[in-house]
């Protein structure tokens, strides 16, 4: 709408509110927010050292109604000033009027909170309660906000955007206070060069490593606290690529229990180890068949490919724990 320094766009949006009348313009009043009367406020502030009318013809209206008052830009302050107190109370009005160089915006008053990028904000910001974190969001950019969000847990989103949405105006006093709570933690994350790291990656290779008798007492201890987790991590535990350590005579077995039309597209995206396990344990005409079918199968989308692996290697699983393969780990050796 306008700057922040009463600049014609200011001095513009004051002029037409004169202009409309005090009724028309305290309803107005009432659909604004703090900023936007600061602004107004400044505007009004300006039209005292205003040299002529440089108005636009939208405010011919404004300029016939200020020639019959005379045009007293001094009494149109004090009018908007009691307008402003009559909707919105002495306290915005006196900071608004009184203060508009004084009263930084809400991103000034955020400082380098406001100017963090968006993973690091976001990462200071997971520490928070969701109050003090939909008070920064509210008081950021649209699409500042939207980035930081997008990098919050996605389980403390809802609550987030709930408190966001009851957000109606935020005081300069309460930004800066947030500010310095949250300044030295970003200082950190941006010093230390903090960032996001793969933890469950980390732990399903360290349990890779581990033997089944370890892998199975770890597991079973997750259990306990996240059914969910020990879950994920067992169906990660084994994967397509780790078929290529089972025995030809397991491989004969796994392949009785999948859907034929399943390996090829799972083949699509294997490595050669894997490729050559499964065309070595199939007769001739059905591993020439299998191979045409490679070379004939047009681009698939990556997410098809891992799917059907996924479905194969959880098969493999099933096998084992029914006993009748023999998952080989990573750190183990077959006799």
């Amino acid at each position: 709408m306008a700057d922040g320094n009463g600049g014609p766009g200011a001095q513009r949006a004051a002029a037409l509110l004169l202009g409309l009348g005090a009724e028309v313009a305290s309803t107005v009043f009432k659909l604004l927010g703090e900023n936007e009367v600061r602004l107004i406020a400044a505007g009004a502030r300006g039209l005292r050292k205003a040299q002529g009318a440089p108005v636009t013809d939208a405010l011919k209206t404004f300029v016939d109604s200020m020639e019959r008052v005379g045009g007293d830009a001094a009494a149109g302050d004090e009018m908007l000033r009691e307008m402003v107190e009559l909707t919105h109370g002495p306290e915005i009005t006196r900071r608004a009027f009184d203060g508009v160089m004084a009263a930084p915006m809400p991103d000034e008053a955020l400082g380098p909170i406001a100017d963090a990028d968006p993973e690091s904000l976001a990462m200071v910001l997971a520490r928070e309660q969701a109050q003090t974190v939909a008070l920064v969001l509210s008081a950021l950019s649209a699409e500042k906000s939207g980035a930081v969000i997008a990098f919050l847990p996605e389980k403390n989103r809802p609550e987030i955007i709930r408190r966001m949405a009851s957000v109606e105006s935020v005081a300069p006093e309460v930004l800066r206070e947030v500010r310095q709570a949250l300044t030295h933690e970003l200082q950190s994350v941006v010093a230390e060069g903090m960032r996001k790291v793969d933890g469950k990656g980390a732990a399903l290779e360290m349990l890779r490593r581990a033997s089944g008798e370890q892998q199975t007492e770890v597991l079973a201890s997750i259990e306990m606290d996240d059914p969910a987790l020990a879950l994920d991590l067992r169906n990660k535990l084994f994967t397509f690529d780790d078929l290529a350590r089972l025995n030809d005579r397991d491989i004969q077995a796994l392949l009785k229990d999948l859907d034929p039309k399943q390996l090829p597209m799972a083949l699509k995206g294997a490595t050669a180890a894997v490729k050559d396990k499964f065309l070595k344990n199939l007769s001739s005409r059905a591993a020439q068949m299998l191979s045409d079918d490679l070379v004939a199968m047009g681009p698939v989308k990556l997410s098809i490919v891992e799917e059907a692996q996924g479905v194969i290697a959880k098969a493999a699983t099933a096998l084992a724990e029914q006993g009748k393969i023999t998952i080989v780990r990573a750190n183990e050796k077959m006799l």
